[in-house]
């Protein structure tokens, strides 16, 4: 055959490849290993790259937990993941050398070489983290004037070391986003004329001008080269006590009737630009409760009203901080306002007077990374973002407020910087998470109150990868089992660890298998006096779980009501974290009336999880179990596949 026509007939053998999507690794038997990040409580591993580990065909009898990824099931977008530039952050940078402050940003933002933090949520003014001799707002005029003009606006002070810094961090890293939120309006707005506590003044000309103080500074940090994303119009808005530093208490009704003059203003001016709101604790804090006035309705929903406000048209969503409540409370929202997206936009690392640099670093990685890294993600936050993102060696400077709070890295004495506990919390996500990811389901048996188990969570990447999150919540090792597909590894984490597991997408990783969601299905049992808690079998959330409550003996069951007649390909019988707990025998069984029913698999049991392949259509799944031993039979999740 003449050359030039093998030339082509190779030109369009890969055309033809490249239509399909195929490629010789896709193609391949074995599937690719997981590379393996580890940080540990003793720092002998910082943010350490292992070697990677393989991924082998699934064999039965496995006695670990496992963890099942399946992007199947798609939850929430993730904007990123960061800490706030404050003034204090700003100011401690600026002690750097240029070189040794250009160094700290790449550690920071750098998405090859450092953290690649992606997100930033930034004060409008003052907050009680500035290094300045007093507090600032963006349009500050004498006691008993005001500047319903703005005339006196400015964002000059920013733009000496903020602003220079944010651009920076732009060019490091151009998928950044960024948040605004002013810690008080000008005290000119305000009822006690003062930026610290108060409230706003009930004035419907102070809801204008204060809306459009929130959009010049909009338009004015873009005209600085740094475009927001996304703004709050107050931080902490049930915060009315006084601390020394700004904080205003702004009501439901106040907080919507400026974002309803807001949003039309932003969608003229800055249309890129999101309102966000809310923007305080998971709960409201008893502190906070006690601070409103007599006869005034304390508004523990605060963030329910909001969304069922007029105002709501105009909100993105909702931001959360981590002082007060669980993150579950987020979960809470997404279930009642499901079109509404949740980002976790505060949290400070924080010591007791006492701690030893080694005990808070251990205690901070522990606590961040079930809470913060998993626990806000589980919870449908679009983002997590810490407080500072640097401070020097005394905790500072501020002014008023915290004095034990940390950043993500420390600015010490010597002009150098070193990192802390919440670099490495942030930094499993901002590495591997990348902008644009979306959070997949995976199994999780470790909860945010802490029951020393393994907890998780998942992402697919823009292009096709996946990044595995993973904490081992106990002191000792644990070993558990990666599933994607039909393929798995083991693996073990030193307890406490913090572990970021990726791979690339390959073919041999899609089963063809769905994750069918129970919402809405019921559960009863046998023994009936378990029942009550067979709902947590089918709650999609393998960090609880159904038990039989006694030893192991035949005719002891799970059942499940569909709702519907529904076609499934897979039930998978998970005991989750309990060792131990799974049935030593079983059977399972399909019913179209929960009356008469057909076997349809049965078997031994080999290990925490089972993967039943039937081709059913019912209404009602039981799995029975049909031996005998001395443990308990427990089940954390039931799961069904088309």
């Amino acid at each position: 055959m003449p050359r030039q026509v093998l030339r082509l007939v190779a030109a369009g053998a890969a055309v033809a490849v490249g239509l399909t999507g195929f490629t010789q690794a896709q193609a391949g038997e074995a599937a690719p290993s997981a590379r393996v990040w580890v940080t540990t409580v003793d720092q002998t591993e910082l943010m350490h790259e292992r070697a990677p580990i393989a991924f082998t065909k699934a064999a039965a009898g496995n006695p670990n937990v496992t963890i099942t990824v399946d992007p199947s099931r798609e939850y929430q977008t993730m904007d990123g993941f960061g800490a706030s530039i404050t003034d204090s952050s700003a100011a401690v940078l600026y002690r750097l050398s240029a070189t040794e402050r250009d160094k700290a940003m790449r550690a920071l933002f750098d998405p090859a070489k450092g953290d690649g933090v992606s997100f930033l949520r930034q004060p409008i003014g003052s907050s009680d983290f500035t290094a300045a001799s007093s507090h600032y707002s963006l349009d500050d005029v004498p006691a008993g004037q005001k500047d319903w003009t703005l005339s006196k606006f400015s964002i000059a002070r920013d733009q000496a070391q903020i602003l220079p810094l944010l651009r920076r961090a732009k060019q490091l890293n151009p998928q950044l986003k960024i948040m605004a939120t002013p810690w008080s309006p000008p005290a000119w707005m305000k009822a006690n004329d003062s930026l610290v506590g108060g409230s706003l003044i009930d004035d419907p000309k102070i809801y204008a001008v204060y809306a459009a103080y929130l959009t010049r500074f909009v338009l004015a940090y873009t005209a600085a080269g740094v475009p927001i994303d996304y703004i709050t119009v107050q931080n902490e808005p049930q915060n009315g006590g006084v601390n020394g530093y700004p904080t205003t208490a702004m009501r439901v009704a106040q907080e919507a009737k400026v974002i309803e003059i807001l949003g039309p203003l932003l969608r003229l001016f800055s249309p890129r630009t999101k309102i966000i709101g809310y923007d305080h604790n998971w709960a409201t804090h008893p502190n906070d409760v006690v601070n409103v006035p007599p006869g005034q309705d304390p508004e523990t929903d605060y963030p329910y009203q909001l969304l069922r406000s007029p105002a709501a048209k105009w909100l993105a969503g909702t931001a959360y901080h981590c002082y007060y409540g669980e993150p579950a409370a987020q979960t809470a929202l997404h279930d009642a306002f499901p079109t509404k997206g949740i980002w976790f936009t505060e949290c400070s690392g924080s010591h007791g007077a006492n701690d030893t640099p080694a005990q808070f670093f251990r205690d901070t990685l522990k606590w961040h990374a079930r809470t913060i890294a998993i626990g806000t993600t589980r919870n449908w936050a679009k983002s997590a973002v810490n407080w500072n993102i640097a401070l020097d060696s005394t905790n500072g400077p501020h002014l008023g407020g915290c004095d034990t709070c940390t950043g993500l890295i420390t600015v010490q004495p010597d002009g150098t910087f070193t990192t802390n506990a919440e670099y490495y919390t942030i930094g499993h996500l901002s590495r591997f998470v990348k902008p644009g990811a979306v959070r997949i389901a995976s199994t999780s048996f470790g909860t945010t109150g802490w029951n020393g188990q393994i907890m998780d969570v998942a992402f697919r990447n823009p292009d096709g990868s996946t990044a595995l999150v993973v904490h081992n919540e106990n002191d000792d090792p644990r070993t558990f089992t990666v599933a994607a597909g039909d393929r798995t590894f083991d693996y073990t984490l030193p307890g406490g660890s913090l572990a970021t597991f990726t791979w690339p997408r390959n073919r041999v990783f899609d089963d063809g298998l769905k994750l069918l969601s129970l919402k809405g299905a019921t559960a009863t049992s046998l023994p009936a006096s378990a029942s009550a808690d067979a709902k947590l079998a089918v709650d999609e959330d393998a960090s609880t779980r159904w038990s039989a409550g006694q030893a192991q003996e035949p005719g002891q069951y799970l059942q499940v009501d569909l709702g519907g007649k529904t076609s499934f390909r897979r039930v998978a019988i998970d005991s989750g974290g309990s060792v131990g707990d799974y049935a030593r025998s079983w059977e399972l069984s399909v019913s179209d009336d929960g009356t008469s029913w057909r076997v349809v698999a049965s078997g031994t049991g080999t290990g925490q999880l089972t993967n039943v392949d039937v081709q059913a259509r019912a209404r009602y799944v039981r799995v029975t179990n049909t031996g005998s031993s001395g443990s308990w039979w427990s089940l954390a999740d039931i799961r069904l596949y088309a």
